[in-house]
């Protein structure tokens, strides 16, 4: 039996068509009309955080451990990063990443190695099992932000990336 066809958006009402309209009744001078993009975007963040959780836990990672291992899985060929491109790349202080890298050497998943360039710095690399597991993570992320786009129509989401990316464009790396 083929699946049911999705709602077209003229149909669909959410919590925040509900919040929105309470807004205008009680603060008519003002424009909530952000509230109709921004608070959707908010939700779409917590169920993303939830489901990302999901996908990482299922390979025995949490977030942030993800993070890193990702990081080190996209250096290329020799996945190895310094410390100060993991900063870059993960956006977190220096004694935050310590600590991250100090817990993921100790669970196996990275090595700190001398630098070959520079013997006084240091390289932390991916091991065969952060690779596995990073591996295994990011295709269960993928499968289920899949789902989540499932049913929204490919003209829509070209539309949104472009929107979200215009969105963003002005803040740069200041996220």
């Amino acid at each position: 039996m083929p699946s049911p066809t999705p709602p077209t958006a003229a149909l669909l009402r959410d919590e925040v068509d509900s919040l929105v309209e309470a807004w205008q009744r009680e603060r008519p001078d003002l424009d909530v009309s952000p509230m109709q993009v921004l608070s959707r975007v908010t939700r779409l963040a917590r169920r993303l955080d939830k489901v990302r959780g999901a996908a990482f836990a299922a390979s025995g990672l949490e977030s942030w451990e993800f993070d890193v291992l990702a990081a080190l899985r996209r250096a290329g060929p020799e996945h190895c990063l310094s410390p100060g491109q993991l900063l870059k790349e993960t956006m977190v202080t220096s004694g935050t990443m310590t600590n991250r890298v100090d817990r993921l050497a100790a669970r196996g998943l990275v090595t700190r190695d001398t630098n070959p360039e520079d013997r006084r710095a240091v390289l932390v690399g991916l091991t065969d099992a952060g690779r596995t597991a990073v591996d295994s993570a990011f295709g269960d992320l993928m499968t289920a932000e899949q789902q989540i786009l499932a049913d929204l129509d490919p003209a829509h989401r070209d539309a949104i990336t472009v929107a979200l990316r215009e969105l963003l464009a002005p803040y740069g790396e200041d996220l």
